[in-house]
C-alpha cells in the first residue's frame, strides 16, 4: 500500500490556502470595513503558518507570520484595513507561494523588500489618534491554562508544538507537561497523544488572545483558562515556581472526565472512527489517477462497442441480453466518470480577480470585474486550457478596451470600467464571454493593419465577423506603441491556436463606443462524446451528436437540381450543404438514396450530404498524429468495434466552410 508524499499533500493544501487568502484580500479591497474578511484572511494566514512550521518550512512560517501579526492588529482595531495593506499582503502572498514551491531558493532579498512595503503600510495605517498597543492594554493579566487535545489530533495532522510556541510569544510563560495518562508500553500507540499541558501566562495581551491560539481545534479539545485577580506584577518564574498546584488548575470533575486526553484506551477507536466518518465526505484524488481511469473507461466503450457489433450479427438470444447489460452499465459508468472530472469554471474565473486588480494598478484604470454563471462545469481538461487563452483576453480587454478615467468621463461614461465574464451551457458546448463596456474594435483600423500586413486584398469585400477574425492571425496588433501588456501580437493567436486545439469556435461582436464581446464555445468534455456514425464513400466518419439538428433524405431530384448551387429548402429558409464526397475526394459513385445532416453552431446552420446514416455511436476520442494535426476538417479520431478508424468531423471547421460557399454563390449569383 502506497501513502501520500506528506510534502506534497501540504503543498496541495497550501496553493488552497493561498487562492483563500488572495480571495479573502480581493473581497476586502472592495469593501475596507468588512470584519469577517478580515477575519478569513487571518485564519488562513494562521493556518498556513502553522502547518508550515509543522512540516520544516520554517522560511515560510515566519515570513507569515508577520503578515498574520500585521492582519491582528487589523482585527483587534489598532490598525483599520487600507488598500496599501491589502496590496502589500498580495504581493506578500506571492513570496509565501514562492517559499512553498522553493523552499531552499534564495529569497531573502525579496522577502525583506516585502516585509518593508508592509511595515510602510502598517505604520501608515495608524491614525494620528490611534492608540498604540502598549496604551490600549496597560495591564498585565495573569491566567493559568490547562488544555488536552483529542487522542487522535497528531494522526489528524495537529501538531501541539506550534500552539505551546504561540502561547510564548503572547508574554512570560511556563508550561508543565501532564504525563499521567501516557499508558504502558505495551499499550501505547505512537501515533496517539496522552499528554496534557498546564500554562502559567502573564500578559499584556486579553483572554481572547489565547482563544485565537486555539481557534483552529477549539471544538475538539479541553480548555480551562483560570483568570488570576488582581493581575500579578510582572516577573520571570523560576524553576522552582513552575509546578501548578493541581487544585488551582484542575477544572471541576464532569470537566475532566470529558477531556479526550485522559479517555480509557478501549475508547479512542470509537473517536477515531468518528472523525473518520465526518471527514469521509470528500476524498482527495489526483488528477493522473482521474486522467488514467478515464483512459481505461475509454477503452472499456470501444470493448463493449465490438460486443454489440458481434452481438448484433449473432442469434444467440443470451449473448444480445448481456450486451445490453455491458452497454448499459458502461454508459452509466462513462457519465459517473464525466461528472468526476467536471469542474466549475468558479475555478477558472476567480484567477482573473487578482490579474484585474494588477492590472487596474499597472494602466491607472479603474476597472470592475464581474462574473456570471460561475456554476457552470466544464470537463478539468478543458479548464487546464482555457486559462492563458482567458488571460490574453481579459489582459486586451483591460488594456485596449477600456479606456482611462478621463476619456471615459468624456465620453459620459462613468469612471470605472467593466469587464463581465460568463459562462452558460449550450447542448454540448459551454459559451464563455468576455464582455466589456470600452471603446470597441475599430473596424477601419483592424482592416489599414490586414491590407499593410499582406493579409487581405485591398477591393476585399470582408464581413464584420471576418474582419473581426484577423486579429487573432500571427503577428496582428493595431496597438500604436509596444508595452509591457500587448502590442506584440502574439496573444491573440496564443486564443486562436488554444481554442482550435480545443475543437471550438471564437466569435466576436463590437461596437464602436459601447465595447466588444468575444464568445468561445468550447466542448464540454474532450475525452467521450456521443456521436453519429455515418457512411460517405467506403470511409465512416463520426459528426458530434451535440450539433446535430435533424437528419433528412436527399430525393434524386432534388440532387439533380441542387448541382452547382448547394442550397436545400428546409422549411422555408436555404440551408447551403456540402457533399462529403467532393470534400473528401472519395472518387465513388453516391447512393442512390443520400442524406442530408443538418449541423449547427450557434445561428449558423450547414447541411452535411452522406451516404448512409449508421447511427449513434459512443466515440473516444484519440487524438491524431503530428502529421496531421493541420488537417482542419477533422478534430479526432475513434476506434470502431470492428477495429477500424473513423475519422471525427470538425463540426465548426465545417459550418464555417459552408456558410464562405454560400457567401461566393451569392456574390456570384
Amino acid at each position: 500500500m502506497s501513502f501520500p508524499d506528506p510534502i506534497a499533500v501540504f503543498r496541495t493544501e497550501a496553493a488552497e490556502l493561498l487562492e483563500l487568502i488572495e480571495a479573502g484580500l480581493l473581497d476586502l479591497n472592495v469593501n475596507l470595513g468588512d470584519k469577517d474578511q478580515v477575519d478569513a484572511v487571518f485564519r488562513g494566514l494562521h493556518t498556513l503558518k502553522g502547518s508550515g512550521a509543522m512540516f520544516g518550512f520554517d522560511a515560510l512560517a515566519a515570513f507569515t507570520h508577520h503578515c498574520e501579526t500585521a492582519f491582528d492588529r487589523v482585527r483587534k482595531g489598532e490598525v483599520p484595513a487600507t488598500r496599501e495593506l491589502v496590496t502589500a499582503v498580495l504581493e506578500a502572498k506571492d513570496h509565501m507561494r514562492a517559499l512553498v514551491d522553493t523552499p531552499n531558493g534564495d529569497h531573502e532579498a525579496t522577502g525583506e523588500a516585502l516585509l518593508a512595503n508592509l511595515r510602510a503600510a502598517v505604520d501608515g495605517a495608524n491614525s494620528p489618534g490611534a492608540a498604540s498597543p502598549a496604551k490600549a492594554a496597560p495591564g498585565r493579566n495573569h491566567f493559568k491554562i490547562r488544555f488536552s487535545l483529542p487522542q487522535n489530533a497528531m494522526a489528524n495532522g495537529t501538531n501541539p508544538l506550534p500552539l505551546l510556541d504561540e502561547l510564548r510569544e503572547l508574554g512570560e510563560c511556563e508550561i508543565v507537561a501532564n504525563r499521567s495518562a501516557i499508558p504502558s508500553l505495551e499499550l501505547l500507540a505512537p501515533t496517539d497523544l496522552h499528554v496534557s499541558w498546564q500554562v502559567e501566562l502573564v500578559t499584556t495581551q486579553p483572554r481572547s488572545a489565547i482563544d485565537d491560539v486555539f481557534i483552529f481545534v477549539m471544538d475538539e479539545m479541553q480548555l480551562d483558562v483560570v483568570t488570576v485577580e488582581p493581575p500579578l506584577a510582572a516577573r520571570t518564574l523560576t524553576k522552582s515556581e513552575a509546578p501548578i498546584a493541581e487544585a488551582q488548575l484542575a477544572p471541576a470533575p464532569q470537566a475532566v472526565a470529558a477531556a479526550p486526553a485522559t479517555l480509557p484506551a478501549p475508547t479512542a477507536p470509537a473517536l477515531v472512527d468518528a472523525k473518520q466518518k465526518k471527514t469521509s465526505e470528500n476524498v482527495r484524488v489526483p488528477a493522473e489517477k482521474l486522467d488514467e481511469l478515464m483512459d481505461r473507461v475509454g477503452e472499456l466503450v470501444i470493448a463493449q462497442s465490438r460486443l454489440s457489433q458481434l452481438a448484433g450479427g449473432s442469434g444467440d438470444l443470451q449473448l444480445r441480453a448481456v450486451s445490453e447489460d455491458v452497454e448499459r452499465l458502461s454508459g452509466e459508468l462513462r457519465d459517473t466518470m464525466m461528472v468526476l472530472r467536471m469542474v466549475p469554471v468558479t475555478q477558472l474565473f476567480g484567477r482573473f480577480r487578482r490579474l484585474v486588480h494588477d492590472l487596474a494598478r499597472e494602466t491607472g484604470k479603474t476597472i470592475e470585474l464581474l462574473t456570471e454563471g460561475e456554476t457552470t462545469e466544464v470537463d478539468k481538461s478543458v479548464i487546464e486550457r482555457l486559462a492563458d487563452p482567458l488571460v490574453h483576453l481579459v489582459r486586451n480587454s483591460c488594456d485596449h478596451g477600456l479606456e482611462t478615467p478621463e476619456e471615459r468621463r468624456a465620453a459620459g461614461k462613468p469612471e470605472a470600467g467593466h469587464i463581465l465574464l460568463t459562462a452558460r451551457q449550450q447542448a454540448g458546448e459551454v459559451i464563455i464571454t468576455i464582455k466589456d463596456d470600452g471603446r470597441g474594435i475599430n473596424k477601419e483600423r483592424v482592416r489599414a493593419k490586414a491590407e499593410s500586413s499582406g493579409l487581405i486584398a485591398s477591393n476585399a469585400n470582408l464581413t464584420d465577423q471576418e474582419l473581426y477574425q484577423l486579429i487573432f492571425q500571427p503577428g496582428f496588433s493595431t496597438a500604436q506603441t509596444v508595452t509591457n501588456l500587448s502590442g506584440r501580437g502574439v496573444g491573440m493567436d496564443v486564443v486562436k491556436r488554444t481554442i482550435d486545439a480545443l475543437r471550438g469556435t471564437i466569435n466576436v461582436t463590437s461596437h464602436v463606443g459601447k465595447g466588444s464581446e468575444i464568445s468561445l464555445a468550447i466542448p464540454l468534455t474532450l475525452a467521450i462524446i456521443d456521436g453519429l456514425l455515418v457512411r460517405v464513400g467506403d470511409g465512416r466518419y463520426v459528426i458530434p451528436l451535440s450539433a446535430v439538428e435533424e437528419c433528412l433524405e436527399l430525393p434524386i431530384e432534388e440532387d439533380m437540381r441542387s448541382r452547382g448551387r448547394s442550397f436545400i429548402s428546409l422549411r422555408d429558409s436555404l440551408v447551403p450543404f456540402l457533399r462529403l464526397r467532393d470534400l473528401f475526394r472519395t472518387g465513388t459513385k453516391p447512393d442512390p438514396f443520400q442524406k442530408v445532416v443538418v449541423i449547427s453552431t450557434g445561428s449558423e446552420r450547414v447541411g452535411l450530404v452522406v451516404d448512409q446514416i449508421i447511427g449513434d455511436h459512443q466515440t473516444v476520442i484519440k487524438g491524431m498524429s503530428k502529421l496531421h494535426h493541420d488537417v482542419a476538417t477533422f478534430s479526432g479520431a475513434t476506434i470502431l468495434g470492428d477495429g477500424d478508424v473513423a475519422l471525427i468531423l470538425d463540426v465548426g471547421h465545417l459550418v464555417a466552410e459552408g456558410q464562405q460557399q454560400e457567401a461566393h454563390l451569392r456574390a456570384a449569383g
